[in-house]
């Protein structure tokens, strides 16, 4: 493999590990799963909640990413704007290192619209800007090259992207949520998770500051 076929291959591991990672976080929603299988006695409940829970984080990562996926046409600009969405996600995880607090409108929105919930919690906690620098460097090592080509193929280009993107991380985030709340239902138990689990707040807001530091300094060495 070439060291210009290591660049999209590193960023597509990037992006299926984002996704490992957001599924093993209790707070995209795994525990619900496991609550609604202990509910109703039934393993088909826990494997049926883990498809509105894919939907919704699928949703709210392609929602965060398609501006971008419009501002990545302007090839003479994409460097300037990989470093503003960087810079964007160490702030926010700064800020979610500061406020850690979770918004009052996600208590409003009931256990049984489970679809909308993810959404919500995955746009609240920042997990769509995780994904953009990455999304980008990836919109970067595709269009090498294409800076003649028509706007209108650029923007349907990278929207494809951010379509497959997005599709690539939520179903590794809900495979590794999956495992979790299936071990968690068959074998460990709920309180497995109230004692071994650390917390994930803090861990992830380092985490966002880390991806956008990462980030920032490829688009400087790039």
């Amino acid at each position: 493999m070439s060291e210009g076929d290591w660049a999209p291959a590193g960023l597509w591991l990037a992006v299926v590990a984002s996704g490992l990672y957001h599924g093993m976080n209790p707070g995209m929603g795994w525990p619900l799963a496991v609550s609604a299988g202990l509910m109703e006695r039934s393993a088909r409940a826990l494997l049926a909640a883990l498809g509105p829970l894919a939907v919704g984080h699928f949703l709210a990562m392609l929602v965060v990413m398609l501006p971008f996926a419009l501002l990545a046409a302007l090839i003479e600009w994409q460097r300037q704007i990989q470093i503003g969405a960087s810079l964007l996600l160490i702030m926010f995880g700064i800020f979610r290192l500061v406020n850690p607090r979770h918004p009052r409108a996600l208590a409003r929105i009931p256990p049984t619209q489970l679809g909308l919930w993810s959404f919500a919690v995955a746009v609240a906690h920042g997990a769509g800007f995780m994904l953009v620098p990455i999304y980008l460097g990836l919109c970067r090592t595709a269009d090498l090259g294409s800076g003649h080509e028509a706007a209108g193929a650029l923007i349907s280009g990278n929207l494809a992207m951010a379509l497959l993107v997005s599709l690539v991380h939520g179903a590794a985030m809900i495979t590794a949520g999956g495992v979790f709340a299936w071990l968690v239902y068959y074998y460990l138990g709920l309180n497995f998770v109230s004692r071994s689990w650390f917390n994930l707040d803090v861990t992830w807001a380092l985490s966002l500051v880390l991806v956008g530091a990462i980030s920032l300094a490829f688009s400087f060495s790039g």
